[in-house]
Protein backbone atom coordinates (compact mmCIF):
# COMPACT_ATOMS: atom_id res chain seq x y z
CA UNK A 1 0.00 0.00 0.00
CA UNK A 2 1.19 3.50 -0.83
CA UNK A 3 2.60 5.94 1.64
CA UNK A 4 1.74 8.69 4.02
CA UNK A 5 -1.47 10.75 3.98
CA UNK A 6 -1.37 14.31 5.35
CA UNK A 7 -4.84 15.75 6.06
CA UNK A 8 -4.02 19.43 6.54
CA UNK A 9 -7.52 20.51 7.51
CA UNK A 10 -7.29 18.54 10.74
CA UNK A 11 -5.21 21.40 12.19
CA UNK A 12 -6.67 24.86 12.78
CA UNK A 13 -5.47 27.36 10.17
CA UNK A 14 -6.77 29.69 7.47
CA UNK A 15 -7.19 26.59 5.33
CA UNK A 16 -10.41 25.94 7.24
CA UNK A 17 -11.78 29.32 6.15
CA UNK A 18 -11.05 28.61 2.49
CA UNK A 19 -12.58 25.12 2.75
CA UNK A 20 -15.70 26.53 4.37
CA UNK A 21 -16.13 29.06 1.57
CA UNK A 22 -15.73 26.60 -1.31
CA UNK A 23 -18.29 24.30 0.32
CA UNK A 24 -20.85 27.06 1.01
CA UNK A 25 -23.54 26.92 -1.70
CA UNK A 26 -24.21 30.66 -1.42
CA UNK A 27 -20.56 31.70 -1.71
CA UNK A 28 -20.15 29.21 -4.57
CA UNK A 29 -22.32 31.47 -6.73
CA UNK A 30 -19.28 33.74 -7.08
CA UNK A 31 -17.15 31.77 -9.54
CA UNK A 32 -14.15 34.06 -9.24
CA UNK A 33 -14.10 33.68 -5.46
CA UNK A 34 -14.44 29.90 -5.80
CA UNK A 35 -11.48 29.74 -8.18
CA UNK A 36 -9.38 32.00 -6.00
CA UNK A 37 -10.06 29.93 -2.87
CA UNK A 38 -9.06 26.74 -4.71
CA UNK A 39 -5.92 28.57 -5.82
CA UNK A 40 -5.15 29.63 -2.25
CA UNK A 41 -5.57 26.05 -1.05
CA UNK A 42 -3.11 25.06 -3.78
CA UNK A 43 -0.62 27.56 -2.38
CA UNK A 44 -0.95 26.03 1.09
CA UNK A 45 -0.46 22.52 -0.30
CA UNK A 46 2.60 23.71 -2.24
CA UNK A 47 4.15 25.22 0.88
CA UNK A 48 3.63 22.02 2.88
CA UNK A 49 5.00 19.83 0.09
CA UNK A 50 8.03 22.13 -0.24
CA UNK A 51 9.13 21.23 3.29
CA UNK A 52 9.81 17.65 2.19
CA UNK A 53 11.87 18.35 -0.96
CA UNK A 54 15.65 18.43 -1.34
CA UNK A 55 17.63 21.67 -0.93
CA UNK A 56 21.17 22.90 -1.39
CA UNK A 57 23.00 25.87 0.11
CA UNK A 58 23.98 28.63 -2.30
CA UNK A 59 25.72 31.97 -1.86
CA UNK A 60 23.60 34.91 -3.02
CA UNK A 61 25.12 38.35 -3.59
CA UNK A 62 23.19 41.28 -2.14
CA UNK A 63 23.96 44.99 -2.50
CA UNK A 64 25.84 44.80 0.83
CA UNK A 65 27.52 41.42 0.75
CA UNK A 66 26.79 37.71 0.46
CA UNK A 67 24.09 35.58 2.10
CA UNK A 68 23.88 31.81 2.36
CA UNK A 69 20.45 30.63 1.17
CA UNK A 70 18.73 27.26 0.96
CA UNK A 71 17.48 26.66 -2.60
CA UNK A 72 15.63 23.78 -4.23
CA UNK A 73 17.99 21.31 -5.88
CA UNK A 74 15.52 20.67 -8.67
CA UNK A 75 12.05 21.83 -9.67
CA UNK A 76 9.06 19.47 -9.63
CA UNK A 77 6.75 18.71 -12.53
CA UNK A 78 3.23 19.94 -11.76
CA UNK A 79 0.68 17.60 -13.35
CA UNK A 80 -3.01 18.47 -13.44
CA UNK A 81 -6.20 16.74 -14.49
CA UNK A 82 -8.28 19.07 -16.69
CA UNK A 83 -10.45 21.08 -16.38
CA UNK A 84 -11.30 21.26 -12.70
CA UNK A 85 -7.65 21.11 -11.69
CA UNK A 86 -6.65 24.41 -13.30
CA UNK A 87 -7.18 26.73 -10.27
CA UNK A 88 -5.41 24.25 -7.98
CA UNK A 89 -2.58 23.98 -10.50
CA UNK A 90 -2.22 27.76 -10.53
CA UNK A 91 -1.92 27.81 -6.74
CA UNK A 92 0.89 25.24 -6.88
CA UNK A 93 2.54 27.14 -9.72
CA UNK A 94 2.43 30.40 -7.76
CA UNK A 95 4.91 28.83 -5.34
CA UNK A 96 6.79 26.42 -7.62
CA UNK A 97 7.07 29.18 -10.21
CA UNK A 98 9.95 27.58 -12.13
CA UNK A 99 8.29 24.16 -12.34
CA UNK A 100 7.62 22.23 -15.53
CA UNK A 101 3.96 21.52 -16.24
CA UNK A 102 1.88 18.58 -17.46
CA UNK A 103 -1.84 18.42 -18.30
CA UNK A 104 -4.05 15.35 -18.56
CA UNK A 105 -7.57 15.39 -19.96
CA UNK A 106 -9.83 12.81 -18.31
CA UNK A 107 -13.58 12.42 -18.70
CA UNK A 108 -16.44 10.20 -17.59
CA UNK A 109 -17.69 8.00 -20.45
CA UNK A 110 -21.24 7.11 -19.44
CA UNK A 111 -22.88 3.83 -20.35
CA UNK A 112 -26.63 4.41 -20.53
CA UNK A 113 -27.16 6.37 -17.29
CA UNK A 114 -25.39 8.78 -14.96
CA UNK A 115 -24.53 6.12 -12.39
CA UNK A 116 -22.52 3.88 -14.74
CA UNK A 117 -19.40 5.21 -16.40
CA UNK A 118 -15.74 4.60 -17.07
CA UNK A 119 -13.01 7.23 -16.76
CA UNK A 120 -11.01 7.64 -19.96
CA UNK A 121 -7.83 9.61 -20.66
CA UNK A 122 -8.23 11.68 -23.82
CA UNK A 123 -5.11 13.86 -23.97
CA UNK A 124 -1.68 14.22 -22.37
CA UNK A 125 0.77 17.11 -22.63
CA UNK A 126 3.87 16.57 -20.53
CA UNK A 127 7.64 17.06 -20.45
CA UNK A 128 9.84 14.04 -19.72
CA UNK A 129 9.33 13.01 -16.07
CA UNK A 130 12.06 10.38 -15.72
CA UNK A 131 13.79 10.65 -12.31
CA UNK A 132 11.87 13.84 -11.43
CA UNK A 133 9.51 14.77 -8.60
CA UNK A 134 5.91 14.87 -9.82
CA UNK A 135 3.10 16.65 -8.00
CA UNK A 136 -0.17 15.29 -9.40
CA UNK A 137 -3.21 17.38 -8.47
CA UNK A 138 -6.98 17.32 -8.78
CA UNK A 139 -9.38 19.20 -6.49
CA UNK A 140 -11.60 16.16 -5.91
CA UNK A 141 -10.44 12.59 -5.27
CA UNK A 142 -13.72 10.68 -5.41
CA UNK A 143 -13.35 7.06 -6.56
CA UNK A 144 -9.65 7.60 -7.29
CA UNK A 145 -9.92 6.20 -10.84
CA UNK A 146 -9.02 9.47 -12.60
CA UNK A 147 -5.93 9.95 -10.43
CA UNK A 148 -4.66 6.42 -11.06
CA UNK A 149 -5.28 6.61 -14.82
CA UNK A 150 -3.58 10.02 -14.98
CA UNK A 151 -0.53 8.53 -13.25
CA UNK A 152 -0.41 5.64 -15.70
CA UNK A 153 -0.62 8.11 -18.59
CA UNK A 154 2.31 10.10 -17.18
CA UNK A 155 4.43 6.94 -17.18
CA UNK A 156 4.49 7.27 -20.97
CA UNK A 157 6.91 10.16 -20.35
CA UNK A 158 9.21 8.24 -18.00
CA UNK A 159 9.39 6.97 -14.42
CA UNK A 160 9.40 9.75 -11.80
CA UNK A 161 11.64 9.57 -8.74
CA UNK A 162 8.92 10.74 -6.32
CA UNK A 163 5.16 11.22 -6.49
CA UNK A 164 3.10 13.68 -4.42
CA UNK A 165 -0.69 13.77 -4.80
CA UNK A 166 -2.34 17.11 -3.96
CA UNK A 167 -6.10 17.17 -3.40
CA UNK A 168 -8.62 19.60 -1.90
CA UNK A 169 -11.35 17.13 -0.87
CA UNK A 170 -11.13 13.34 -1.00
CA UNK A 171 -13.44 10.50 -0.08
CA UNK A 172 -12.20 7.80 2.27
CA UNK A 173 -12.81 5.21 -0.45
CA UNK A 174 -10.86 7.23 -3.01
CA UNK A 175 -7.86 7.63 -0.71
CA UNK A 176 -7.87 3.90 0.00
CA UNK A 177 -8.06 3.01 -3.70
CA UNK A 178 -5.32 5.46 -4.69
CA UNK A 179 -3.03 4.21 -1.92
CA UNK A 180 -3.47 0.66 -3.19
CA UNK A 181 -2.88 1.53 -6.86
CA UNK A 182 -0.13 4.18 -6.80
CA UNK A 183 3.57 3.57 -6.00
CA UNK A 184 4.25 2.56 -2.37
CA UNK A 185 6.21 5.74 -1.55
CA UNK A 186 3.51 8.14 -2.81
CA UNK A 187 2.74 10.99 -0.39
CA UNK A 188 -0.80 12.36 -0.25
CA UNK A 189 -1.59 15.98 0.69
CA UNK A 190 -5.30 16.49 1.30
CA UNK A 191 -7.16 19.47 2.73
CA UNK A 192 -10.15 17.37 3.87
CA UNK A 193 -11.36 13.75 3.75
CA UNK A 194 -15.14 13.19 3.59
CA UNK A 195 -16.87 9.94 4.57
CA UNK A 196 -19.01 8.85 1.62
CA UNK A 197 -19.97 9.19 -2.05
CA UNK A 198 -23.24 9.17 -3.98
CA UNK A 199 -24.08 6.47 -6.54
CA UNK A 200 -22.74 8.87 -9.20
CA UNK A 201 -19.39 9.04 -7.36
CA UNK A 202 -19.76 12.57 -6.02
CA UNK A 203 -18.20 13.14 -2.60
CA UNK A 204 -20.56 13.77 0.36
CA UNK A 205 -20.73 16.38 1.81
CA UNK A 206 -18.08 17.50 -0.71
CA UNK A 207 -18.95 20.65 -2.63
CA UNK A 208 -20.52 19.54 -5.93
CA UNK A 209 -18.85 19.58 -9.34
CA UNK A 210 -15.62 21.59 -8.96
CA UNK A 211 -15.24 22.08 -12.71
CA UNK A 212 -18.76 23.46 -13.13
CA UNK A 213 -18.37 25.75 -10.13
CA UNK A 214 -15.08 27.12 -11.47
CA UNK A 215 -15.93 27.42 -15.17
CA UNK A 216 -19.66 26.93 -15.68
CA UNK A 217 -21.91 23.98 -16.46
CA UNK A 218 -21.05 21.66 -19.35
CA UNK A 219 -23.26 19.55 -21.55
Amino acid sequence: MAGEVHVLGERNSLLGQFLGEIRDQEIQLDGMRFRRNIERIGEILAYEISKTLNYQTASVTTSLGKAECSLLKSQPVLATILRAGLPLHQGLLNYFDKAENAFISAYRKHEGDEAHFEVEIEYLSSPPVDDKTVILCDPMLASGSSMVLAWKALLERGTPRDLHVAVVIASREGVQFAREQLPPDTTFWVAAVDPTMTSRKYIVPGLGDAGDLAYGAKE
